[in-house]
């Protein structure tokens, strides 16, 4: 008797024990595998880069070739960039992004030395000087990179005053005032448009206010029409954006070129690597036209297709700002989905004649190493926001999972009173 009482007292008080840890298990079989990424992104980003792969090949063999004497120069240098943009975004993801709150002003201040050095060495190429090293490394690229994550961080930190001026618009002048004018020296007009575009967007996202907003955009138009009237290039490329605009045969000539690559496209296009408008007087078919080369070879449908990437890079960049798991994260994510998004538009728009050339590059087709390892960075940080993210929602949906199971039909008393265990 006294052995069937303690066997009886023994099955009933390991119940409780045997019962949590399958109400565990049973809640992990149930959550559904996080991967801590954003796969529409990533996939996105994939496609870019490997289309772009094709294309720099197709628009830049001839040139490689006439150039270097090897047709896949361009190409293999191209491919370089890309491996160590892919390394930096990867190191960039596996860091959490608050760690720019840290680094922010350093990273502001070796832009501006390296906008000023730029100056400095005055490596004059296609009548501008932007490179540091033998037409390589194009600081002012790096600046509308880092001008996104410091005025992310600054805002951020400045979001209770913003209504101040002394806090909010003024420091915030000042700040693009630097960047800008260094950027405007080399001359890089498009670079500048862009960091003040830039500047105007996350004031407006971090909640600036209102009156401030409207005085930023007088002061931009004001300045941009300063620009204008005062600076050769400017006014030209508007000289010539009006007069395309009113008869596109009196428009830019690598405009015409471009427009007549798209007729020759037409629905879908003559096949990738079989265009000859990039043969045959297209400028810079590899950088600033290669959307032009895309237009030709793959045609209308080819175009909008690309057109689609970008606007899914946007819309995935939105949606990370949106679950990002405070301002700055949300900054951040609107902030440098923004910028990519907004640089291939001005691009494409740019080659069929619907805005004065800026020259800048399409993100992750065009050739360019400057370009393509920023805007990999920019990929990085949007995905260790997002990793961010779904490790928050992780922890929340586990805490949500245990406070059920200690409730539900798992978490019942079983534990037998005194006086079941004397009667039993």
């Amino acid at each position: 008797m006294g052995q069937r009482t303690f066997m009886n007292l023994s099955e009933v008080t390991s119940t409780p024990s045997m019962a949590a840890p399958r109400a565990v298990r049973q809640s992990t079989a149930q959550r559904p595998l996080r991967l801590g990424l954003d796969v529409p992104l990533l996939l996105t980003t994939i496609t870019l880069l490997v289309f772009g792969i094709l294309m720099v090949y197709s628009a830049s063999w001839d040139f490689s070739y006439n150039t270097t004497g090897s047709h896949t120069a361009i190409l293999q240098r191209q491919i370089l960039f890309m491996a160590i943009g892919l390394l930096g975004a990867i190191a960039l993801a596996l860091f959490d992004y608050h760690i720019w709150q840290k680094l922010a002003v350093p990273a502001l201040g070796v832009t501006i030395l390296m906008l000023i050095a730029v100056l400095l060495i005055n490596d004059l190429r296609h009548g501008a000087v932007r490179t540091l090293v033998s037409g390589s490394g194009q600081p002012s690229e790096l600046a509308k990179l880092i001008t996104v994550i410091y005025l992310s961080v600054w805002l951020f930190a400045k979001k209770d005053r913003l209504h101040d001026v002394s806090f909010g618009l003024i420091p915030m002048a000042v700040i693009l005032g630097v960047v800008g004018g260094l950027i405007y020296l080399q001359p890089d007009l498009s670079a500048l448009i862009t960091v003040a575009a830039l500047g105007g967007l996350l004031f407006f996202l971090a909640g600036g206010d209102l009156k401030q907003i409207l005085i930023f955009l007088l002061v931009g138009v004001l300045a941009g029409w300063v620009v204008v009237q005062f600076s050769s290039t400017g006014a030209s490329r508007v000289s010539s954006f009006i007069a395309g605009l009113k008869n596109p045969l009196d428009a830019d000539y690598q405009v015409q070129r471009s427009i007549e690559a798209f007729i020759k496209g037409g629905w879908f296009g003559v096949g990738i690597g079989k265009g000859d408008t990039k043969l045959l007087g297209l400028p810079v078919p590899h950088t600033d036209s290669i959307f032009a080369v895309v237009g030709e070879e793959t045609g209308f449908i080819g175009s909008i297709l690309l057109v689609g990437l970008y606007v899914m890079l946007g819309w995935r960049g939105l949606v990370i700002a949106r679950r990002a798991p405070d301002g700055l994260g949300a900054l951040l994510a609107a902030g440098l989905s923004m910028w990519l998004v907004m640089e291939a538009f001005v691009n494409m728009l740019v080659m069929i004649g619907l805005l004065p050339f800026a020259g800048n590059a399409l993100p992750f087709i065009s050739v360019g190493g400057s370009n393509l390892v920023v805007s990999l960075a920019a990929i990085g940080i949007l995905t260790s926001i997002a990793r961010r993210s779904e490790q928050q929602q992780d922890v929340r949906e586990r805490t949500f999972s245990e406070v059920v199971d200690l409730r539900g039909r798992h978490g019942r008393r079983r534990v037998s009173r005194p006086g079941r265990v004397e009667r039993a």
